[in-house]
């Protein structure tokens, strides 16, 4: 099983029905470190599907700064679900939540490369 950490439309249950077929069981967590800004998603699947073209994504934040949000555990289906409804703007990267869980998450993809090294 994977955890993914989602502070945006992956919490929503119409949302979770589009991309996995079945509503998930979510656990409330926070991410340190990292602020919520707004991207302009330009696929009409996931606009259609989410029901708006701004997006949050997830850039580098003062140390002091936490994102609310929530904990789904998927397999490997559901992860390549996630991965399949993410556009390029977004890339997975693994973290590590408040709660002191690895999960996945999808931040801005330019910040996941300079992360990454």
């Amino acid at each position: 099983m994977h955890v993914l950490f989602s502070y945006g439309t992956l919490t929503d249950p119409a949302v979770q029905e589009g991309v996995f077929g079945a509503r998930m069981p979510t656990e409330p967590d926070t991410l340190p470190g990292f602020e919520i800004g707004t991207v302009t998603i330009t696929d009409p699947e996931v606009i259609a599907l989410s029901g708006t073209a701004t997006h949050l994504i997830l850039r580098p934040g003062a140390p002091e700064a936490e994102v609310p949000g929530a904990r789904l555990e998927l397999d490997d289906a559901g992860l390549r679900a996630a991965d399949e409804y993410e556009v390029d703007d977004y890339r997975r990267v693994e973290v590590t939540l408040s709660s002191g869980i690895r999960a996945w998450v999808y931040l801005a993809h330019e910040d996941a490369a300079v992360l990454e090294g």
